[in-house]
């Protein structure tokens, strides 16, 4: 397992994790490093929406992708609502602790489907043309 599985959850997480930028004592961080990379205006909660369903879209597209191959559509599924559980408790019904347990649920939604499943056993023949099942 590489690492490279679990970085599709990554921007969606981060921004998820984002305040309201209404905590007068984060402000000046958010503010500071936003402006070295030249994104101030993302500092505009009109982008916040868009951007977190961009990143939260990424993520479940993720969990999509092969997904009948690896663990089936149960992840996917568990991570689409936790992803729409996300939004509402951020953007509709402003709720913390909903965000948190849906990002928990995201990353277990991840976590599973980047587990390794069952190997099949694979047909191949052998040199006399007769059928050899590996994986037994």
């Amino acid at each position: 397992m590489g690492l490279g599985k679990y970085l599709s959850v990554l921007p969606s997480v981060v921004l998820a994790l984002l305040p309201r930028l209404a905590c007068p004592c984060q402000f000046p961080a958010y503010t500071s490093l936003l402006g070295s990379m030249g994104l101030t205006f993302l500092l505009n909660t009109t982008y916040l929406l868009p951007l977190t369903a961009a990143c939260l879209t990424f993520a479940v597209g993720g969990l999509a992708v092969g997904a009948k191959r690896r663990q089936g559509l149960l992840p996917f599924w568990l991570g689409a609502t936790a992803a729409v559980t996300l939004m509402v408790g951020k953007f509709v019904f402003p709720n913390s602790g909903l965000v948190y347990a849906s990002i928990g649920i995201l990353l277990l939604a991840s976590f599973w489907n980047s587990w390794p499943g069952k190997q099949r056993p694979k047909i191949r023949f052998n040199a006399d043309g007769e059928i050899e099942l590996n994986g037994d």
